[in-house]
């Protein structure tokens, strides 16, 4: 541990890596700092204290953690460095022995972060990655200012166990907020700005709360004044309850989107992955949410190379991408992880077979992508506009398909305003403002 000033940090810089979940929990972070006092800094190496809110999903993120540390002792000013999230979470007492950093909290403790700095300040030991059964978030500060669109976590942690993934050893066993909690922190949410809330978990349609399912949820926040939209993310297959999927069809302010895992098109792979759905079960429930959405716009996320996959294998991971014709989709190489499964199975596939059907997997999904960008020209919607533009006047929003939409015109940030999509792009689409629906 290195020796500390004995006065407290006065400002600080929070770095977020990986999923939407660690955004929200960067976030929260923040504002825990901010009510002891603190002020944030935009400039890493000029803050008082760095907390890096770590992923642990691919391969390397330790090693980044490692080198990020390196920068920040080589460039700032001696800072605070403390280590959060699923790295701190894996790594533990191991990061303190090898890179001296002052504070390291799991994911499931940062509510103990000031009193974790306060230690540190000290020069006391720092680490704290217990899992306690009593969640963080009631001791965590109320939300104050917040963006446009906002991540609003509802459940943590997974039960599946798929054999490439660290999740349940680094977030834990699968854990849902209570109704009346979510429902509260989604009142403030509005409060604060948020016309749009997206809620998070690792299996975020396993959420439950005394035989309540997550389309209750949306029915509870559907009734939300100020709240315009609501989407929901990470998905698994077989946490799709009927009531979700009408939810698709009757709640006017859930979006027309549905991320989805599939992971791979093969069974034999899917076994081997122990996703516990087949190819068909997950077509059949596709078919099933496009007859009450036929509108929704699908995402999935791929693995290629997981070991043992041969050829024919990815060949039928490519033919379900053409059953399905994803609007956008994430796709990565196998990524072995300590203390997984998959990491000690036979098969491994080679880097070079891995980068070319990741190649041939991306090209096949940018074509979709592109196609389901075009196909909505002409059509019109409303958008939330987020963010600034890179030219003058330009503003960002978002389509209910969960597309950037560029717009020039006479609006401000927080605004939901009717466009028509005029021009497709492979990652992007054009809209001009036109009069309201039904105006």
């Amino acid at each position: 541990m290195n020796a500390r000033p004995t006065t407290s940090p006065k400002t600080f810089h929070v770095k977020s890596f990986g999923c939407q979940m660690n955004v929200y929990d960067g976030d929260r972070m923040a504002e825990l700092m901010a009510a002891q006092g603190m002020r944030a800094s935009d400039d890493q190496y000029a803050a008082d204290l760095v907390i890096l809110n770590t992923c642990h999903i691919r391969e390397k993120a330790t090693e980044k953690v490692y080198s990020d540390i390196g920068r920040l002792r080589k460039h700032g000013d001696n800072p605070m460095i403390a280590v959060a999230g699923c790295v701190a979470q894996a790594e533990g007492e191991e990061i303190i022995r090898r890179a001296k950093v002052d504070v390291v909290v799991g994911p499931q403790a940062y509510h103990n972060l000031p009193g974790l700095v306060a230690r540190a300040s000290r020069g006391e030991a720092a680490l704290d990655t217990d899992m306690p059964v009593d969640l963080k978030f009631g001791q965590l500060p109320a939300r104050r200012r917040v963006p446009p669109s906002a991540f609003l976590t509802v459940q943590e942690g997974c039960d599946k166990f798929c054999t490439y993934c660290v999740v349940p050893y680094t977030r834990g066993a699968e854990v849902s907020r209570p109704l009346a909690a979510i429902v509260d922190e989604a009142k403030a949410l509005v409060d604060a700005g948020a016309k749009e809330i997206t809620l998070l978990g690792q299996n975020v349609n396993a959420w439950e709360d005394d035989g309540r399912a997550l389309h209750d949820l949306i029915a509870a926040l559907d009734r939300l004044p100020g709240l315009a939209r609501i989407r929901y993310t990470t998905s698994h297959p077989n946490d799709m309850r009927d009531g979700l999927i009408a939810a698709h069809r009757d709640v006017a302010k859930l979006m027309p989107f549905l991320h989805l895992p599939v992971q791979a098109g093969s069974d034999r792979i899917l076994k081997a992955m122990n996703r516990s759905h087949s190819r068909d079960s997950y077509l059949r429930l596709l078919d099933r949410m496009r007859a009450a959405r036929p509108d929704i716009a699908l995402s999935g996320d791929f693995i290629v190379g997981f070991p043992g996959e041969t050829e024919e294998d990815f060949a039928q991971t490519l033919s379900l991408v053409d059953a399905v014709g994803y609007a956008q989709a994430f796709s990565f190489k196998y990524s072995p992880r300590p203390g997984t499964p998959a990491a000690t199975m036979a098969d491994q596939v080679p880097p070079d077979v891995m980068d070319d059907r990741l190649q041939r997997l991306q090209a096949a999904l940018n074509r979709d992508q592109a196609a389901f960008n075009a196909a909505t020209v002409g059509r019109r919607c409303e958008v939330l506009l987020e963010r600034k533009g890179k030219l003058e006047g330009q503003l960002i929003g978002k389509s209910p398909w969960l597309q950037s939409v560029h717009l020039v015109g006479n609006a401000a940030i927080g605004d939901l305003v009717e466009v028509k999509i005029v021009e497709a792009g492979a990652n992007s689409v054009m809209g001009e403002r036109v009069a309201r629906l039904g105006s």
